[in-house]
């Protein structure tokens, strides 16, 4: 079943994927016989082809490398070096207007936009799934010893701005995003404003930086705090207390001893300093709310550092799940907006991050792997198509040769020269170009690839608790 599963979600993702480059490329095609242009070939995927055939002029073929598509426009720059050798005779084409160049090259681009706005419309209706560990900006642990503690963070402190910016959410894409900001941030320190008891404040916070291994992306900024979210529980271990007291998978416990919980760790914390003494838990399941008391006691099996005493339960790490339906334009405006302070972060000599924490094909296929395993994978996969669209659309029209937006600048530079540019110049301009963005692409994918071979720190083994001799409910 679980190679079944593999193979469905493999298929899915493939097929969204291939739909958002092969639109893209569509876009430039039905330009190009709109404006009278040669079209020489439209290729879906890469590769020498498996299947080709030639229909009112144009080549229609099928590679075998199951990635994108191009559409080969020889009155265009030349893109030999991406999409092999045109089968006409260029030399004696015609020489394509500038307005029909600027056109087919503009229209790969807006039919991504189009693409991102048709599934923002989606979203707008069917909604997407938001998490209380996205979505809160209350802190909910703050790790021990780490740049948080030392600045005197605590629980319950409500972050609303980091170095200025006004920030609601602790993760997510957006500007507001608490991570994203730490991540992005450029100074020796961050200014991090806090509300407390109805006061808010400003701390100065050094933040650290996450050590990697060679082959891995270089670690990013963090202040070592996690967000507020329900206590949910997740599983529940045989045998154990809680298993015994009647606790359940989807429980939700709302308090422990009295004290009001923002966070599961509160329960550790609590166990930690009051040992094996009964823990009294307020229990909501349903409609209902119990008391409940549990013992803490020590698993008869489980790792060194697991010999403690425990409740043998696992907690859910997100949180309550909302259904948010951010209306189209909100969308868009967050996908340009994240894009926008991407590149600022990119480029300034401060910040921590670098191109290669970016994602190539293989990232971005691990993103949309990853989305399509939750239960709601495809309200979340058309989510992020959303920005991918935006991104796809934006990237193109950077005045880049090879690029859309290359194309775009040529056309303008001989229209304003009024004489057609030396195709031999062009070709070696466009194959440099080629090669930069390709190699580029290997360099990302180089850590796209090692980031799916990192298996993260090992999981100690589950613990176990020895069974009771004696009845339910006694």
């Amino acid at each position: 079943m679980e190679i079944l599963k593999f193979i469905f979600i493999l298929l899915e993702v493939l097929v969204l994927f291939n739909l958002l480059i092969i639109v893209h490329e569509l876009g430039h095609f039905l330009a190009a016989r709109w404006r009278g242009m040669v079209v020489d070939r439209f290729g879906v995927w890469f590769g020498k082809p498996i299947w080709q055939r030639k229909i009112g002029g144009v080549t229609y073929c099928l590679g075998w490398i199951p990635a994108g598509g191009f559409v080969s426009l020889p009155q265009m720059a030349p893109m030999e070096a991406i999409e092999g050798e045109v089968q006409v005779d260029k030399e004696n084409l015609p020489q394509a207007p500038v307005k029909d160049r600027i056109i087919v090259a503009f229209a790969g681009p807006l039919f991504s936009f189009l693409l991102a706005i048709f599934f923002a419309l989606i979203i707008w209706q069917v909604g997407r799934p938001v998490y209380e560990s996205d979505s809160s900006n209350v802190i909910g642990m703050v790790i021990k010893d780490g740049p948080a503690d030392k600045a005197g963070l605590q629980p319950g402190d409500r972050l609303v701005a980091i170095d200025g910016h006004p920030v609601t959410r602790f993760g997510g894409i957006g500007t507001d995003s608490i991570k994203w900001r730490i991540i992005s941030s450029e100074g020796e320190t961050i200014q991090v404003a806090y509300e407390r008891n109805g006061q808010t404040n400003t701390v100065a916070i050094k933040p650290e930086v996450e050590k990697t291994s060679f082959g891995q992306r270089s670690g990013l900024r963090q202040i070592k705090i996690v967000p507020a979210y329900t206590a949910i529980i997740a599983e529940v271990l045989p045998h154990s207390p809680a298993d015994y007291a009647g606790l359940r998978p989807d429980d939700i416990i709302l308090e422990a001893n009295g004290q009001r919980l923002i966070h599961p760790s509160q329960v550790t914390t609590l166990i930690e300093r009051n040992g094996t003494n009964a823990v009294r838990l307020l229990v909501k399941r349903g409609q209902q709310t119990n008391l409940v008391a549990v013992v803490p006691e020590i698993p008869a099996v489980a790792a060194p550092e697991d010999k403690r005493p425990s409740l043998g339960v696992y907690w859910d790490s997100r949180g309550l799940q909302t259904i948010d339906r951010p209306g189209p334009v909100e969308q868009i405006r967050a996908s340009v907006d994240m894009m926008v302070s991407t590149f600022k972060a990119l480029f300034s000599r401060k910040s921590g991050v670098k191109a290669q924490h970016l994602s190539g094909p293989v990232g971005i296929l691990r993103i949309y792997y990853l989305l399509f395993q939750s239960e709601h994978g495809w309200r979340l996969a058309l989510w992020f198509s959303v920005i991918f669209n935006v991104n796809l659309a934006l990237l193109n029209l950077l005045p880049v040769p090879v690029l859309d937006g290359g194309h775009i600048l040529l056309a303008l530079i001989e229209g304003i020269r009024r004489k057609a540019m030396n195709l031999k110049v062009l070709q070696a301009v466009q194959t440099a170009c080629a090669v930069l963005i390709i190699g580029y692409m290997l360099f990302i994918t180089f850590y796209d690839v090692s980031a799916l071979s990192e298996r993260g720190p090992k999981e100690p083994p589950t613990p176990q608790f020895a069974p009771k001799v004696q009845l339910r409910g006694q």
